[in-house]
């Protein structure tokens, strides 16, 4: 998922990013350093992507498509209202307990289309995006769209950067091999496991965003993040308490109380599921720059060498929320969602005559080598050979390069 600066009202709501800082060094060193990509010339001499962005522009990618994400947003709508109305006609009785898994694959959806207000794919409006935003995510999810927006332009400004991106920073998991150093007792068993803890540990992250989300608004801040003036706290606050009282009123007059936490645990579970399925193919096993690299490279090589696109057909992209074109959506985070396909060829193509890997591979395969990644990390502290094979890194990509 993609940023811009932190301190922006939106994420990353325009398709030109700022100049590279570091200059016309080529990135150059192991997976934490950089390998890969031609120079990358800074604002005043053009940059490598520069000609991208300008064809993209030239074939309308960048052109917002309304129409289109209000057939989404009411189709889902309707369909949570579906949900909902099940569990009524249902009542209190354990068959209602099948209705979670619409309910949390409809609830992914829900998130997609925060993401996207975020990125400002659905309207140029701000006002209008924040307002679809709080509504599908303060509302709907109960998730704080502004400690989402600030994390998530953290990450797309420099996404894996070890010391930058927030969502690679050592936590319950960790995405690199000095993290892992040093790590004891329950912490230091959930790194050695981690590989087959990942999937198992995303059914916590619904109620884990829920939690942040609350912290963030109704707590002072913390670390690097930023916080909205009271007035936008005073609304998003209003509107995450008015999601909880609204699901648990909502369970507890339709079902016994067991039910209720069963359902509501299931639902949650799911949910978180599905998320850790549509992100975790998307930066997990690529490049992570560290602070000296990472300097160096231009958008491009930041964005391209960082991410991996998922291949595959319709049924892919609405699963995956169009996160499956994640190079794509990373270059261009304002490009609508359905022009994340178009686009693709374009960026391909450019990478290959640029000499710069486009890593492409599918979805199993992406499962693969993050997990293959997360057990490298963890055998840090399992007693393993340091330092594999580059070429094992390689051979879990199916990259594009110049012939």
């Amino acid at each position: 998922m993609s940023q811009a600066s932190a301190t922006a009202p939106a994420i990353a709501p325009v398709g030109e990013p700022a100049p590279p800082p570091g200059g016309r060094s080529a990135p150059t060193g192991s997976r934490s350093g950089g390998r890969f990509g031609g120079p990358s010339r800074d604002a005043a001499g053009g940059s490598d992507f520069a000609p991208l962005l300008r064809t993209a522009r030239e074939q309308g990618l960048l052109e917002r498509r309304t129409g289109w994400y209000a057939r989404v947003i009411t189709v889902n709508l309707l369909a949570l209202a579906a949900v909902v109305t099940g569990i009524v006609f249902i009542g209190p009785s354990w068959w209602v307990l099948p209705l979670a898994v619409p309910l949390a694959v409809l609830s992914a959806r829900t998130a997609f289309i925060a993401h996207d207000a975020g990125h400002a794919q659905i309207t140029s409006d701000r006002r209008a995006g924040r307002i679809i935003q709080l509504f599908h995510g303060n509302l709907l999810l109960g998730m704080s769209q502004d400690w989402w927006n600030d994390k998530h332009n953290r990450h797309h400004a420099n996404p894996n950067h070890v010391d930058k991106d927030p969502d690679v920073a050592p936590d319950v998991l960790v995405f690199s091999k000095d993290h892992a150093t040093g790590r004891t007792g329950l912490r230091g068993w959930l790194t050695r496991h981690q590989a087959w803890l990942l999937f198992p540990l995303t059914t916590l992250e619904g109620i884990a965003l829920k939690v942040y989300g609350f912290q963030h608004v109704f707590s002072r801040p913390q670390g690097q993040g930023r916080r909205a003036p009271a007035g936008g706290r005073l609304a998003e606050g209003g509107l995450l308490i008015a999601h909880v009282a609204g699901y648990l009123t909502l369970l507890l007059t339709l079902l016994t109380p067991l039910q209720a936490l069963a359902f509501a645990l299931l639902h949650q579970m799911l949910l978180g599921l599905h998320l850790g399925v549509a992100f975790a193919p998307n930066h997990k096993g690529m490049e992570m720059p560290d602070p000296a690299s990472g300097e160096r490279w231009g958008h491009l090589q930041r964005q391209v060498l960082t991410s991996r696109t998922i291949r595959g057909g319709a049924l892919t992209d609405w699963f995956l929320g169009g996160l499956n074109y994640q190079i794509e959506h990373h270059l261009f985070p304002s490009m609508p969602r359905p022009h994340l396909r178009l686009a693709q060829p374009l960026v391909r193509a450019h990478c290959r005559r640029l000499g710069v890997p486009y890593t492409e591979t599918g979805l199993i395969d992406s499962y693969r080598q993050a997990l293959g990644h997360m057990r490298e990390v963890g055998g840090e502290l399992r007693g393993e050979a340091q330092g594999q094979d580059d070429s094992t890194g390689s051979s879990r990509r199916t990259t594009e390069t110049a012939a």
